[in-house]
């Protein structure tokens, strides 16, 4: 891709001071791909949808760092400045400063790939520069057409040809036989556990037991690094025969997951059906009401569960899209490049094929900006060392990372 330019400037801003009630409302509705919810689905709280548009008086440049990939879900920045890469298909690489992209490693468990499924979620342990430990999920096959989302951890050879002591950390219960939700985030917490964020399955049948404590289906689980069990969980002790691994519940398939900077606190974004993609701080012990409560509906026009957007002992998202933004990948933004930026959340963009960088004020959404609407189905987004941000767009055959930096003022 050649290098490219982006203006996204105020232009908007000043002009919607002028406009009628009439225009804006317009403005308002083509920005956020379609008019407001419908009355049953009203919001529960001001700013919970539609947040005010917000942009950046500047403009972005784009460059390609690397092409050719084949379907790429995720990257991790290495502390020497490469990019670590997975591509469904059951292969993981490393890109260098000049876009060289490596063979790939040997030692990725075996994967289904199929649809929504293969080699997903990548993460680098905190201590990778001494540890070189790595951490991927993905989906594993299981027999009779049935897989599940798993996670393992290994270390990255000297040589970085190869993964080693490759061990399963965790196994997503029950298997299914389905090709799509398998969720798949893996964020750091603030010691040595880890989240994971899964899906359902998407299955009429499985998507009832992300509401069943006896599952991991629909769930954000925390482990140790070993697979161990923290003792602090919620379920820890298995009552009633809930999964001690199990840190909330009542979700659709989180695609999105970073822990917030300051707060520690993590912030898990999942796709809702047609309608309803949710933003939710996700706390221990806490339902967040898949697929009893949803600002969406079935695909078919039909309503989930009984059509309702609120249900007591069920927590409202703090943020919701309708239409979707078919949310992937995204990060707090922290870095020199874009200081207007500080705190704001960036989130990939799958539908409209852009980066949502949203205006966050403790745990509300107060502003929102499409940046770079067209540039690909973006699967990912991570922070250079530099403050620039990398984007990785999921195409089949020319998956590309890019790099967005600010460009020199005119």
């Amino acid at each position: 891709m050649s290098q490219g330019q982006l203006r996204i400037g105020a232009a908007f801003a000043v002009a919607a001071m002028f406009a009628a009630p009439a225009a804006l409302a317009q403005e308002r509705s083509a920005f956020y791909g379609g008019p407001p919810p419908v009355p049953e689905f009203a919001p529960a709280f001001d700013g919970q949808t539609r947040a005010p548009i917000i942009t950046s008086p500047f403009e972005l440049e784009t460059r390609e760092i690397a092409g050719g990939l084949t379907e790429p879900w995720a990257l991790e920045v290495m502390p020497d400045g490469r990019i670590m890469v997975t591509e469904q298909a059951g292969r993981l690489r490393i890109v260098d400063g000049d876009g060289n992209v490596s063979q790939p490693i040997e030692g990725v468990p075996e994967v289904d790939y199929r649809d929504q499924g293969g080699l997903l979620d990548l993460a680098l342990a905190p201590d990778f520069a001494t540890s070189r430990e790595i951490f991927l999920t993905y989906s594993e096959p299981r027999g009779g057409g049935k897989n599940t989302t798993s996670a393992v951890r290994a270390r990255l050879s000297q040589d970085e040809r190869s993964l080693e002591g490759v061990t399963r950390i965790f196994r997503q219960e029950p298997a299914w036989q389905s090709t799509k939700h398998f969720g798949s985030r893996i964020v750091f917490q603030n010691d040595d556990t880890l989240w994971i964020g899964l899906g359902e399955r998407s299955h009429p049948e499985p998507r009832q037991l992300a509401q069943d404590l006896s599952s991991h289906l629909g769930k954000v689980v925390r482990i140790h690094r070993d697979g161990s069990v923290p003792a602090d969980n919620s379920f820890a002790d298995g009552a009633n025969g809930a999964l001690p691994e199990i840190w909330s519940y009542g979700h659709r398939n989180i695609q999105t997951a970073m822990r917030h900077p300051q707060t520690g606190a993590l912030w898990a974004i999942e796709h809702g059906p047609r309608g309803g993609d949710e933003v939710n701080v996700a706390a221990a012990g806490v339902n967040y009401g898949w697929p009893v409560i949803s600002y969406g509906e079935n695909y078919s026009g039909t309503p989930i569960g009984a059509g309702i957007s609120k249900k007591a002992g069920m927590a409202q998202p703090n943020y919701y899209w309708s239409p979707v933004i078919a949310p992937s990948g995204g990060a707090f933004y922290e870095g020199a490049m874009f200081p207007e930026w500080d705190g704001d959340l960036l989130v990939g963009g799958l539908k409209d094929k852009m980066v949502v960088r949203l205006r966050v004020e403790g745990e509300r959404v107060v502003g929102e900006d499409h940046l770079l609407k067209g540039i690909g189905r973006v699967r990912d987004v991570k922070v250079l060392r530099d403050g620039s941000l990398a984007l990785l767009t999921d195409n089949k055959s020319n998956g590309q990372i890019i790099r967005v930096s600010r460009a020199p003022a005119s």
